[in-house]
């Protein structure tokens, strides 16, 4: 079967990185940059807030093995769709949440899965998820790629990525590698 593109924006990119590497059927994450007006932003503009862009994750992933609507349920649990322009202490527009749909199920799937996210009371506000169409992917620059993996013992990683790795790892081991 083909592979599949998902693009998502919930917070920062090295926590949707670490979690959705680890999911089976997904081949590729590339963090990087969707949604604003600058080509080729650099991290440093998306940090001042300059350019629009959210950090996204886009997942590349077999439909055969994992699901559009899986990855979007492991998305919901992974970061907090009711905060607008934060997760936790990570604060601007470049950490929204946000889906970013590149066809016309996707966004379909999209609505669907927040509307019953809604409905199930479970958390504190409303959701702020937008669902936009895909634009261009600016990817990260290479040292973000994959950054989890190569600096687990960095503050960051050890304080806010690996708890939701290990979440999302305990919750979803059906789906993991």
């Amino acid at each position: 079967m083909t592979q599949q593109i998902a693009t998502l924006a919930g917070g920062c990119f090295w926590c949707l990185d670490g979690v959705f590497s680890r999911l089976r059927g997904v081949s590729r994450v590339v963090s990087g940059y969707m949604g604003g007006h600058t080509d080729n932003p650099s991290y440093k503009q998306i940090c001042n807030g300059d350019t629009g862009h959210a950090e996204v994750v886009q997942v590349h992933y077999d439909p055969s093995l994992i699901g559009y609507a899986d990855l979007l349920e492991v998305f919901f649990v992974i970061h907090d769709p009711t905060t607008l322009n934060r997760q936790g202490n990570d604060v601007g527009t470049q950490y929204r949440s946000a889906i970013f749909y590149h066809d016309a199920e996707q966004e379909q799937q999209a609505r669907a899965a927040i509307a019953a996210l809604a409905l199930d009371g479970d958390l504190a506000g409303p959701i702020v998820t937008e669902v936009v169409p895909a634009t261009t992917l600016w990817p990260a620059e290479d040292y973000h790629q994959g950054y989890f993996d190569a600096n687990p013992y960095q503050p960051y990683c050890m304080a806010v990525v690996a708890p939701k790795v290990r979440k999302a790892m305990e919750k979803f081991k059906s789906l993991t590698k």
